[in-house]
């Protein structure tokens, strides 16, 4: 996402640039013979063709199994993908709420399926060592999607993000063509008609529209907030990070940050940046605006308290804003009104700090030596990547999940609904026929990401996206050792609650914000320093060996 030199290197560079994917120094594609491992692959697979194996084949994947959309056998995915693609997916499917402790137990006995979706870089590092997955960007000649997007989207610096000390990188990831900013706050704009005052577009405007509803309503806290667990305010502290230049906080915790001014990484929770966060919530909750439940409470209990009128700006996204509050606020209150203003710009200034890469894909060791390794390749590359495979996987068969018009806009059928879209739907796209499964619809481009948005929803993004990319979003990378990655797991743990807790005790006023020197120097007693020392030589490490 940055506009950095790399990026404008890459885009002049084309093909060149993509070549260099799988590594500098790598002895890709991997050398040893794949002649064994080649049936049921397509002789010719290239970009823009539908894979469909040679003969029927199966591949085991791990399946995290969402409560709104629990899985069935008899779903048109299923039978659909077989016969487009002579594919038979054989789930393993763990609750989501399990789903993280199953697949590190599954990886670790060396009894994985071999496709492992739903992972969140960086924890494939912590396969790495033991061998357990496979080093993909060895592979990529065998996915040409995969490929392509990189290099149309200029994405090779987000890539380098997610290289390991070798070189080369685990996870296959998402990948979008555009920044996608989700997450934001949710107003009651019929209370800012009321008060006479404008959608606020900064977090000092923020603090002055709280200021002037608590002023209209002193018996109300206007701001009481959701997406707390499992760190408290996750939401609302990663907000906080992103406009104040940070990688993120809270529920996206990043231990550290890379500074450009001084060329190093820092520790994030002992930067000024965070500090002036941390500052910046003790106002609210102490003037009274940010409820103090916020950073213990439920999500529910955040949402009643939106439609009962006992606060006015939450947390949201896009489909929260339509599936949650509106309903709610409904039943209580129909004459309420609610909308996402935009992210508010904080010290940073007006940049888009979303990621271009997703959750994404391992794949287990043992797929490398099976017989049906190249068709597995090919098919992985198909379905999440590939325009044809992601339309799929998203909107499902045309004809009975969608219709498309003659300038291709997709409409859902009359009785299907997703998210609110065609409410009169008997049908749902999700849990009737498993298509824009988590699993394995996202990232792809543009027209296909907000091809689900409203007209309001596509206005945010649009003025989202009119943003600069942040630059911190893609720092440069600085892959641990083994050794290292075991030396600061050891640290990271107690670190990152002694930030946590900290954090907590700052925002609520049970710790004053003079004692924050005394915080950091806790902080270096408790490794941080050292851990970001390894963070910085892991830095100039791969710089010099990597250029």
């Amino acid at each position: 996402m940055a506009k950095l030199s790399r990026r404008q290197v890459l885009l002049a560079s084309g093909a060149a640039a993509v070549a260099a994917l799988a590594g500098c120094g790598d002895d890709t594609p991997d050398k040893k013979d794949l002649d064994r491992n080649r049936t049921g692959a397509m002789e010719k697979y290239g970009i823009g063709d539908q894979f469909k194996a040679t003969e029927p084949v199966t591949f085991s994947i791990l399946y995290n199994n969402h409560p709104n959309y629990p899985l069935k056998p008899e779903w048109l995915f299923w039978a659909e993908l077989a016969r487009r693609t002579n594919v038979k997916l054989d789930p393993v499917a763990v609750p989501l709420s399990d789903y993280e402790q199953k697949r590190s137990v599954l990886v670790g006995s060396g009894d994985a399926p071999l496709i492992i979706p739903k992972t969140y870089h960086p924890q494939e590092s912590s396969y790495v060592s033991s061998g357990a997955i496979l080093p993909v960007s060895d592979y990529l000649d065998l996915m040409p999607h995969f490929k392509d997007k990189i290099e149309r989207w200029g994405l090779q610096p987000e890539m380098d993000t997610l290289r390991q000390e070798d070189g080369k990188f685990y996870l296959l990831p998402g990948l979008h063509e555009k920044p996608w900013q989700d997450y934001t706050l949710a107003v009651r704009t019929d209370m800012l008609e009321q008060l006479k005052i404008p959608s606020p577009t900064t977090w000092d405007e923020v603090y002055a529209m709280l200021k002037a509803m608590k002023a209209a309503h002193p018996d109300v806290i206007p701001f009481s907030d959701r997406f707390g667990k499992p760190n408290p305010a996750g939401n609302l502290l990663n907000m906080l990070a992103l406009a104040h230049g940070l990688p993120g906080a809270g529920w996206n915790y990043q231990p550290t940050s890379w500074d450009a001014g001084a060329g190093k990484y820092v520790f994030t929770g002992a930067s000024d940046g965070y500090r002036q966060v941390v500052a910046y919530l003790h106002k609210l909750v102490a003037e009274g605006l940010l409820d103090p439940e916020t950073f213990t409470q439920t999500d529910d209990q955040a949402r009643q308290k939106l439609a009962s009128g006992k606060s006015f700006v939450i947390s949201t996204n896009a489909q929260t804003l339509v599936n949650d509050y509106r309903p709610d606020i409904a039943k209580i209150n129909p004459n309420a009104r609610l909308g996402k203003i935009l992210f508010p710009v904080g010290p940073a200034g007006p940049v888009n700090a979303a990621s271009r890469l997703e959750n994404g894909v391992m794949i287990s060791s043992k797929a490398r030596e099976g017989k049906n390794f190249v068709a597995m390749m090919q098919f992985v590359d198909w379905l999440w990547y590939s325009d044809a495979g992601q339309e799929f996987a998203k909107w499902g068969v045309e004809g009975t999940t969608y219709t498309r018009d003659a300038s291709g806009k997709r409409t859902l059928a009359p009785d299907v609904n997703v998210i609110g879209l065609n409410p009169k739907g008997s049908k749902h796209l999700q849990k009737d026929f498993g298509f824009y499964n988590g699993v394995f619809a996202y990232g792809g481009k543009l027209d296909l990401v907000q091809s689900f948005f409203s007209p309001e929803e596509l206005e945010f993004q649009k003025e989202m996206n009119a943003r600069k990319p942040a630059p911190w979003v893609t720092p440069p990378p600085a892959p641990l050792s083994d050794e290292e990655r075991e030396q600061t797991t050891l640290w990271a743990t107690a670190l990152k609650d002694h930030v946590t807790q900290n954090t907590l005790k700052f925002a609520l006023g049970q710790r004053p914000l003079s004692e924050w020197d005394a915080y950091v120097s806790e902080l270096k007693g408790k490794n941080a320093q050292a851990y970001t020392d390894l963070v910085n030589k892991a830095y100039e490490r791969y710089r010099k060996s990597h250029g």
